[in-house]
């Protein structure tokens, strides 16, 4: 199997850190953008699209900062590739961004940015901030 190779998108976002971070933390937040559903039971969140479900592992939480995932999947192989959403303050501007770092196999970088930025194109239409 190829390895992955992990890349960092950057999204510049209108709304407050708190309340993005609901939106990229909790299950029923992550049920507004990322999935048709997300369920928890302690560190294990379950994602499900169209009927088909897939399973993450909570790695790091920090508090109004960044969310890290690692699916079932990887885990299980032994692989350290993960998914983190982070929420970037510019200091002088104050402008808000959310940061993505993932991993994709080398053709399918392209695709995975895509769905990026699908996915947190859905988050600011749910924020109102398109």
């Amino acid at each position: 199997m190829d390895d992955k190779v992990k890349f960092e998108m950057e999204f510049p976002i209108h709304a407050s850190p708190q309340l993005l971070f609901q939106y990229i933390s909790t299950p029923s937040g992550l049920s507004e953008w990322f999935a048709d559903n997300v369920n928890s039971r302690g560190e294990m969140f379950t994602f499900i699209w169209d009927g088909s479900e897939e399973k993450a592992k909570l790695l790091s939480k920090k508090s109004g900062e960044r969310i890290k995932f690692r699916w079932l999947s990887d885990h299980e192989e032994g692989e350290s590739y993960y998914f983190e959403v982070r929420i970037q303050v510019d200091e002088i501007t104050k402008d808000v961004s959310i940061i993505v770092t993932d991993y994709a196999e080398e053709d399918e970088i392209e695709e995975a940015k895509m769905l990026w930025d699908n996915q947190i194109s859905d988050l600011k239409q749910v924020l109102g901030s398109a």
